[in-house]
């Protein structure tokens, strides 16, 4: 049986990813201690763990390197590719939302808003579905600060606790919402792999409903 390429997204999901695996019984110790290889073999199951930055997830398993992929929704949408969306893993869960300055009455003007973000198609595809003609500006780093300095009328962007939003001074006035990790599967490989494939996904979904 061919060892099939799961690409994880690094950081908070890969520690849940590897939380999950392991309460599906696959052996995780080599991904565990990484050193500074980026792939990594599950001893006790035919799988590659290939360790990557989210929208690099997309492209390994739109271009079909990797057969699956774990990385969160936020990143499914921003990057709108092409495979299957087969399961919510549920962890990494937190929201898309749009924040302001304190106070600030964001719908009560009929001039075009400014609004900065890390997503401009996530934002762009919000306010067409409103009706409002808005100005994006990518923002690469802490999208908190683009209110504060004058840059933007407001911010969409990836809330969890909210506790960084309050911290600069910003409230959130609309949710749009809810994000979370998902499992992605490449087209072909789901025709190709099938058996493996459905396999992985029910070890899945047995081990989430245990929850």
């Amino acid at each position: 049986m061919q060892n099939l390429k799961l690409a994880v997204t690094k950081g908070r999901l890969l520690e849940d990813s590897i939380r999950l695996f392991e309460k599906m019984g696959l052996d995780c110790d080599e991904l565990k201690s990484p050193g500074r290889r980026l792939i990594h073999g599950i001893s006790n199951y035919p799988l590659e763990i290939v360790m990557a930055k989210g929208p690099d997830v997309i492209t390994y398993v739109e271009h079909g390197v990797c057969a699956m992929g774990i990385v969160g929704k936020d990143t499914i949408m921003e990057q709108q590719s092409s495979f299957y969306e087969v399961l919510d893993l549920g962890f990494g869960a937190c929201r898309f939302a749009l924040a302001v300055k304190k106070g600030y009455d964001f719908y009560g003007s009929y001039k075009t808003r400014r609004v900065a973000t890390k997503y401009p198609n996530v934002t762009k595809g919000y306010f067409l579905s409103k009706g409002m003609d808005v100005s994006i500006i990518k923002i690469e780093g802490s999208v908190e600060i683009a209110p504060l300095l004058g840059l933007s009328d407001g911010i969409v962007d990836i809330v969890q606790t909210g506790n960084t939003l309050k911290a600069n001074g910003l409230e959130v006035i609309d949710d749009i919402c809810p994000v979370s990790a998902r499992l992605v599967i490449n087209t072909a490989a789901m025709k190709l792999y099938k058996t493996q494939i459905i396999d992985f996904i029910d070890k899945c979904k047995k081990t989430l409903d245990q929850k």
